[in-house]
């Protein structure tokens, strides 16, 4: 994507919406889900995926931050059935469980 940081951040923003883990299982199953750690700006994070900013990237990924999602998480989410927020970032659906959403569990 070629657009100006503070513009592609406000099209992810309004691109950003809740979704279910139903909704989500096809992606998961294609292996096209990247989670993204509660502590971080998941649009912020989308933005560096679109733009192709291989060292943040390669340092969320290496430091545990974004993640593919793992049988073991996709059946914890499936349990659970939390309400996530997802963006995509084509092939990526990058995916967010909100911190007081896994505080009340």
């Amino acid at each position: 994507m070629t657009e100006q940081p503070s513009t592609l951040y406000a099209k992810l923003l309004g691109e950003t919406a809740p979704i279910t883990w139903q909704e989500l299982q096809p992606f998961f199953a294609r292996g096209s889900l990247l989670l993204v750690d509660g502590h971080h700006d998941l649009i912020e994070v989308a933005q560096a995926v679109a733009q192709n900013d291989e060292a943040a990237v390669a340092a969320w990924l290496a430091g545990g931050q974004l993640y593919p999602a793992s049988d073991a998480i996709a059946e914890d989410l499936h349990a659970r059935a939390p309400q996530l927020w997802a963006v995509v970032v084509a092939p990526w659906v990058l995916v967010q469980e909100r911190l007081a959403e896994r505080a009340a569990h």
